[in-house]
């Protein structure tokens, strides 16, 4: 594994670190192989109940490492397969993750950072954070699932505010328009916050959680069938599991639930 991405694992809960604080936590190849690598692992390694993704020092992450990119440019490399190679699987592997995603976003998140972030489930800031859609201002269009994540939590009309005209958008402000899904008051509580919100998830029905994120994600784009029939698949799964039947045990029995995730 790269020093590029660390991974610290505290019971259930695995901590993804962007670990290149002195370029912002650009995305280079390295940390993207490793951060495409290692969410593949995670989906389905049932040790692990939740996820936080952070980045070190004071950026969150500020997206394409541009550097690197201009070489690419001077070497004839325009069709961006960057983003096939390794955004795309980034994007799909954070959105449809079966256990609870949560982005501690202290200081800048821009550009495909931004993006990333917005494909957790929860999104935790301090008085640093910020974002910034900054594609246009480089002359590109969104990506890493930008434009299927960003109209979903700020509507359509805000999405394209954001998009063309790529201004940064302040933590009260990101907290106003559900960028954020809590803001602190201290940066330094920011990735603690987090990471006692994971393992809070971590000790929940995790099968259900991942239930309930496959629903939301068909029933917000589908009809009304198509929800009703995912509802149907998922309630036939989680009614199976040892978690529902304890839960269901405990409810009668006047007892507080505990899950393992089965």
């Amino acid at each position: 594994m790269t020093d590029s991405l660390l991974v610290d694992r505290t019971d259930a809960v695995v901590t993804l670190t962007l670990n290149r604080p002195d370029a912002m936590n650009a995305l280079d190849v390295d940390l993207k192989v490793a951060l495409r690598d290692t969410l593949a692992a995670l989906e389905t390694d049932r040790s692990c109940r939740a996820i936080v993704l952070a980045g070190a020092g004071r950026g969150f992450c500020v997206g394409q490492d541009l550097r690197e990119h201009a070489e690419l440019l001077e070497s004839g490399h325009t069709d961006l397969d960057t983003v096939r190679t390794h955004y795309n699987p980034i994007a799909q592997r954070l959105s449809s993750m079966p256990k609870p995603v949560v982005a501690a976003v202290r200081g800048m998140a821009a550009g495909a950072g931004a993006s990333l972030s917005l494909l957790a489930d929860f999104r935790i800031g301090g008085p640093s954070t910020g974002f910034l859609m900054a594609f246009a201002n480089v002359g590109l269009a969104g990506d890493s699932g930008v434009s299927w994540s960003l109209p979903r939590i700020v509507g359509h009309a805000r999405a394209v505010e954001l998009l063309l005209l790529a201004e940064p958008v302040r933590a009260q402000r990101a907290y106003e328009i559900g960028l954020l899904s809590q803001l602190l008051d201290d940066d330094e509580q920011v990735l603690t916050t987090a990471q006692a919100l994971a393992a809070r998830l971590a000790a929940g029905p995790t099968v259900a959680y991942g239930a309930i994120k496959r629903e939301l994600s068909i029933g917000d784009a589908g009809t009304l069938s198509d929800a009703l029939a995912a509802e149907a698949q998922a309630q036939a799964i989680c009614g199976a599991t040892a978690d529902h039947k304890a839960a269901v045990a405990s409810f009668l029995a006047k007892q507080k639930p505990s899950f393992d995730g089965r």
